[in-house]
């Protein structure tokens, strides 16, 4: 274990993270608010202790398990001083709540225990958003993107933080790859500010709602979500950038490059895309008659399934008040979530293709002993190891969901809240169903259970692994 390069590379990014904290303090220095000074004082802080984390290191390689624990610890750390400016301006006057809070934002989960959001100060809401932007594409990318790391570990750094069952390169030099990464990321949501302005947004509401958008998080500034606009133009943009938002970022590359036919032969993006249409599909009919119109039920079914499979969490109706089938429709939707290499959460479709996929190569080499059957994406053969990884991945899945569940259980909530409560935050979705439903939050959790949820938040972002990494006892030693 190379701690030298972790110590450092630690220190780097909570220089960059106090760096970031003096923009929401210049927008409290434009509202004249005095939670402007809480940035400063955290910035200074954390730019103090970026210096007594030591100099460059002589011996700047690093391996997997080096990379997994600076993700995790990262994540940790961001969450952790970046929850202090809640703490210090009165916002969130606990901390375990302005954890929980942060690490909401960082992993654009968009849960929220905040009961009146209209009342925060403008700086403190913007940090609040700011941090889903910030996570959308990952805290490692984003620092990978401003500062140097060396090509030889950067890879494991972007492997162990991306989402999906694998994360490849789009050009030879991985910062190279982070640039990319966050130019297409700045482009899509210079346009959703643009077009939310046309819409008559003001400039606040149209960036803080982008960056939730884009980080497919969730949280605004206005206490009913996006319904408080009421505006169909409105919730029109927001479903088709958090649709885009949803899908797998090396595909925008490949229309960069004009490989239109390498994007239209992407069965993840088709999968995504028929899966949207059937649901939104299936909701309007079921929700028709509670609406006026056909195209009131089809404008909230759409935005509720963009919103729920993208992991976004926005909300413009309250589904709770809907069928049994649409209810079904959403839980489904929050286990699939969206593709990989985006910036939603949940399962990815990829993984549900390969999972189906194997199912199926099974029942053929069942039926046909002596053929030879192998799991295919986009013509190309999934290789072994990453079949292998998709099934590590769900049976970790599966016992954290239901080891968090037991859990939070002490707290004597019912199961349908429980399981929700557990299923959103895993998945990174933000609202579940019935008391953490799109109109209520996670306020009335005990403080046991806000850490535990937290927990789960990072897991789902980081994909298990990472975070499982930091309690493996031969990680920690010299030699592995």
């Amino acid at each position: 274990m190379n701690y030298s390069i972790i110590r450092f590379i630690l220190g780097r990014m909570l220089r960059i993270e106090g760096l970031v904290l003096l923009v929401p303090a210049l927008v409290s220095l434009v509202y004249q608010e005095h939670s402007g000074l809480t940035f400063v004082l955290t910035s200074a802080l954390l730019i103090a202790l970026s210096l007594l984390l030591g100099k460059r290191p002589k011996n700047m390689v690093f391996y997997a398990k080096e990379g997994f624990v600076i993700v995790a610890l990262a994540w940790i750390l961001w969450s952790a001083f970046g929850a202090l400016p809640f703490v210090l301006s009165g916002s969130i006057p606990h901390f375990v709540d302005a954890f929980f809070e942060t690490v909401s934002g960082f992993t654009t989960t968009g849960s929220t225990i905040l009961q009146d959001i209209e009342v925060l100060p403008k700086g403190i809401n913007f940090w609040r958003c700011l941090t889903h932007w910030i996570g959308g594409m990952g805290v490692l990318v984003f620092v990978m993107a401003v500062i140097p790391l060396g090509n030889k570990g950067a890879m494991f750094l972007m492997r162990a933080e991306m989402p999906g069952p694998t994360c490849d390169k789009l050009v030879p030099k991985s910062r190279g790859t982070a640039k990319i990464l966050y130019c297409m990321y700045l482009f899509l949501s210079g346009v959703e500010v643009l077009l939310l302005l046309a819409g008559g947004m003001d400039l606040y509401n149209a960036v803080i709602h982008t960056f939730s958008t884009a980080g497919t998080g969730g949280f605004s500034s206005m206490n009913a979500s996006v319904a408080a606009f009421d505006s169909a133009y409105i919730d029109g943009v927001i479903t088709v950038f958090m649709l885009l938002f949803g899908i797998n970022f090396n595909l925008y590359y490949l229309l960069l490059l004009k490989n239109v036919r390498a994007v239209m032969k992407s069965e993840e993006l088709r999968a995504y895309l028929g899966i949207v249409a059937g649901a939104i599909a299936l909701i309007t009919l079921n929700i028709l008659h509670l609406y006026e119109t056909p195209l009131r039920a089809l404008r909230y079914a759409a935005f509720q399934v963009a919103s729920i499979i993208t992991t976004t969490g926005f909300v413009t109706a309250n589904y709770e008040l809907w069928p049994e089938l649409s209810k079904t429709v959403i839980l489904l939707l929050m286990i699939i979530g969206a593709c990989a290499g985006s910036t939603g959460g949940g399962m990815k479709v990829s993984r549900i293709l390969i999972l189906s996929k194997t199912i199926g190569k099974e029942v053929r080499q069942i039926l046909h002993p002596k053929s030879v059957n192998v799991v295919k994406m986009d013509g190309k053969r999934v290789p072994g190891e990453s079949i292998h990884g998709v099934y590590v991945y769900l049976i970790c899945y599966l016992v954290i969901l239901c080891g968090s569940v037991l859990l939070v259980s002490v707290d004597n909530q019912d199961f349908t809240t429980n399981f929700t409560a557990v299923l959103t935050t895993l998945n990174n979705v933000g609202p579940g169903l019935a008391k953490v439903g799109p109109i209520e939050n996670f306020f009335h959790f005990s403080y046991f259970s806000k850490l535990v949820l937290s927990m789960d938040m990072l897991v789902g972002r980081l994909e298990i692994l990472p975070m499982l990494m930091l309690f493996a006892p031969q990680v920690w030693r010299k030699k592995f």
